[in-house]
């Protein structure tokens, strides 16, 4: 049963990091109005076991109002709320307190705060460690994310003792452009499952301001603005879906070899096939694989 919904409240960012595995930048398209946002939010109300609510992006902080006003309206419906974050805004203990005291009046329950050298490079006293110090300061409960680096072993137990990537960031995105290069590829029999999503029984999705219901970043279950998702939610047949059915089955290995498509002996990981597998089939799926933008095609 899925009990969770992310909102990917805009794919706007004052970033454009390597590893972004939803290609956002200064100038990506897509914020949700406030009227989207009470819609959504009502709608989620007729599914009970969904009990808490995300808002990510892009950068969410970016739109500062809108994001008060819609943990507000969660925080008023029942939900438990979470902020993800890059902090950006929290230039000094005293004004990130300033950023963040009208969402705990909001009702915020917890930040996570990226705190990782994608995001801050080697400073040590970073805008994150602020950010965490005012949310203390306030009563607020905050996480840390740390999105390592691409890391290789060279000492494993693997076949020929060649080096593994053992991971990092997803390979999804931006990071199968700029994080890639030089990593160790297995071989694409090997991919025959998703090690991250269940495409199956989804315990939570994203869902951005095109209405886009994302099973995973770029593969969606069908759009709200078209169908509420309580209605997607109890008509979602997995099996019947042409990426998700595939992927259920055998993974981007399956999914290639049921749309015949040609592909490379080797990749770094799941994910990396996967993106590589969706990027051919994105004219022949526009309603499934989209945005397009989350692809590097917009």
């Amino acid at each position: 049963m899925i009990s969770g919904i992310h909102f990917l409240l805009t794919y706007t960012c004052n970033f454009q990091c390597d590893h972004c595995f939803l290609y956002c930048h200064p100038f990506a398209k897509g914020v949700f109005t406030i009227k989207q946002m009470k819609d959504a939010l009502d709608d989620f109300k007729k599914i009970n076991s969904i009990t808490s609510i995300g808002f990510e992006g892009g950068e969410a902080f970016l739109y500062h109002p809108l994001l008060v006003e819609s943990v507000r309206l969660a925080n008023e419906r029942g939900f438990s709320t979470s902020i993800q974050t890059n902090s950006f805004w929290a230039t000094s203990k005293e004004d990130a307190i300033l950023w963040l005291n009208p969402l705990k009046v909001a009702g915020l329950s917890s930040l996570d705060v990226s705190d990782d050298t994608f995001h801050h490079g080697e400073k040590s006293d970073n805008n994150a460690k602020k950010a965490m110090e005012a949310a203390n300061e306030l009563g607020i409960e905050v996480n840390s994310i740390c999105i390592k680096p691409p890391e290789v072993d060279d000492n494993n137990e693997q076949t020929k003792g060649d080096p593994i990537y053992l991971g990092g960031p997803k390979l999804r995105g931006r990071a199968v452009e700029k994080l890639v290069q030089g990593l160790p590829t297995r071989s694409c029999k090997e991919f025959t499952q998703c090690p991250y999503e269940d495409f199956e029984n989804p315990k939570r999705v994203h869902i951005d301001p095109f209405g886009h219901v994302h099973l995973c970043q770029g593969i969606s279950m069908g759009n709200i603005w078209e169908t509420p998702f309580s209605e997607l939610l109890k008509n979602y047949n997995p099996d019947n879906h042409p990426i998700a059915g595939p992927m259920i089955e055998g993974g981007p290995l399956q999914m290639a070899k049921a749309y015949n498509i040609s592909h490379d002996d080797e990749y770094v990981d799941a994910c990396h096939m996967c993106t590589k597998v969706c990027l051919d089939l994105i004219d022949q799926f526009p309603e499934y694989l989209t945005p397009r933008q989350v692809y590097g095609l917009e």
